[in-house]
């Protein structure tokens, strides 16, 4: 039986524990893509990449790593409109996975941030929906929260580096800044 092939944009290794499990019992031959270039500083970036691919190699799942990293563009992007950052965010990065999954043949699209309870899942559906159509190729949607306690858990226990922020300047600012310490 040919199992189809899924794109699963990856945020970082820790995320990755159970979208990647419950896509394959689903039957998905999963094939991960790291692009994020809304992570800062670029050693926080490389650091979530090392994991990944740690991570990746000990459930043999083959990951693309974008040769792209445009820091400066996503920064434009969001620059005065701080508020839809992660609007513009998720779009940037699903856009990116969804030419990768149409110009290599995927059967579709899916992303590991659907598996955080801090992200905004109904926004990253639409976004996922709307870029599905400009591209032609499927975006899967999976509700993967219920697996964010027991990945935690795994990402413990395989000691994975597990980052404290989402991963743009804005969202370190809030977690570490003076909004974040007082809010």
């Amino acid at each position: 039986m040919t199992r189809e092939k899924l794109l699963l944009h990856i945020c970082c290794g820790p995320c990755a524990i159970y979208p990647v499990q419950a896509l394959r019992e689903e039957g998905y031959a999963v094939h991960g893509y790291f692009f994020n270039p809304n992570i800062h500083p670029y050693q926080e970036y490389q650091r979530r990449l090392q994991t990944l691919l740690d991570y990746a190699q000990t459930i043999e799942l083959p990951v693309d790593v974008s040769t792209d990293y445009p820091f400066r563009e996503f920064l434009r992007q969001v620059a005065g409109k701080e508020d839809d950052r992660c609007r513009i965010c998720y779009a940037m990065r699903l856009s990116a996975a969804a030419e990768k999954a149409r110009n290599e043949g995927y059967a579709g699209f899916s992303t590991t941030l659907l598996v955080s309870p801090f992200q905004k899942h109904e926004v990253i559906r639409e976004i996922g929906e709307q870029i599905s159509s400009e591209y032609a190729v499927p975006f899967i949607y999976r509700d993967l929260r219920p697996g964010y306690k027991s990945a935690v858990g795994r990402a413990k226990q395989l000691q994975l580096y597990r980052q404290p922020y989402c991963g743009c300047i804005y969202s370190e600012f809030d977690r570490f800044g003076k909004e974040g310490r007082n809010g």
